[in-house]
């Protein structure tokens, strides 16, 4: 059998990571860094294993990815909704405990853009009577 390569990509905000699974031992690769050494003291090891823990995938796959985009947090976050939708193309069984955990749905939350005649994208500027 040929060494599979799974691929999918994940978003959060303005970051986006491309992830590439492949049968192994469980190491992580981020940009061709550790996950530790590219993300530095952010808290994120159990994001980044949940999708593994909730398939019962744990230490099988290898994960190397590639993001860009956003600030270090959203790009945790778009590395975990890449590797839910691998696994998921992996194996469409293991969209239901992927989904129920909430690792599928894209968070959609982003930055509201600024509105002209304001400060912000709902601030406005002290309004002064006299």
């Amino acid at each position: 059998m040929a060494q599979e390569k799974i691929y999918a990509t994940g978003r959060r905000k303005t970051a986006t990571a491309r992830v590439w699974l492949t049968p192994g031992n469980g190491q992580v690769a981020v940009n061709k860094m550790e996950p530790a050494e590219y993300f530095g003291n952010i808290y994120f090891e159990p994001k980044v294993a949940k999708p593994f823990a909730v398939t019962e995938t744990t230490a099988q796959y290898d994960v190397m990815a590639t993001v860009a985009g956003g600030g270090k947090s959203a790009q945790v976050d778009a590395l975990v909704h890449g590797i839910a939708r691998a696994l998921q193309e992996l194996n469409p069984e293991m969209r239901l405990p992927l989904k129920k955990a909430g690792l599928l749905t894209r968070d959609p939350r982003a930055k509201e853009r600024k509105k002209y005649g304001l400060r912000g994208a709902r601030a406005r500027f002290q309004f002064s009577k006299r």
